[in-house]
């Protein structure tokens, strides 16, 4: 594996550990969101170069595209959460109550 691999899946694999053992604040939760879209956008800018083609793919745009559109709902749901609910602690929010 090359080191420029290795280095996005550990990216990739280090953000999704901290999504599944750090869900105290919901802003840690979106910041390793954040964190796994970023190294996957980095792999796939870099996908081109790495394999000598000419044309530049639509794919990485469409993808940051998308990552803004979750960071902004995200962010949105932060401030709403907050305002309702008084603190951005995961365990604060039940589901199952209206």
């Amino acid at each position: 594996m090359p080191f420029l691999h290795l280095c996005f899946f550990s990216a990739f694999t280090l953000s999704s550990l901290g999504l599944a053992f750090h869900r105290t604040h919901l802003i840690s939760a979106l910041l390793c969101l954040e964190s796994m879209m970023l190294s996957m956008y980095i792999a796939l800018a870099m996908w081109p170069i790495q394999t000598q083609m000419s044309s530049s793919t639509i794919l990485a745009i469409l993808m940051l595209s998308f990552s803004a559109c979750e960071a902004g709902t995200g962010l949105a749901l932060l401030v709403a959460s907050t305002r309702t609910h008084g603190s951005d602690h995961l365990h604060n929010f039940n589901l199952l109550k209206c």
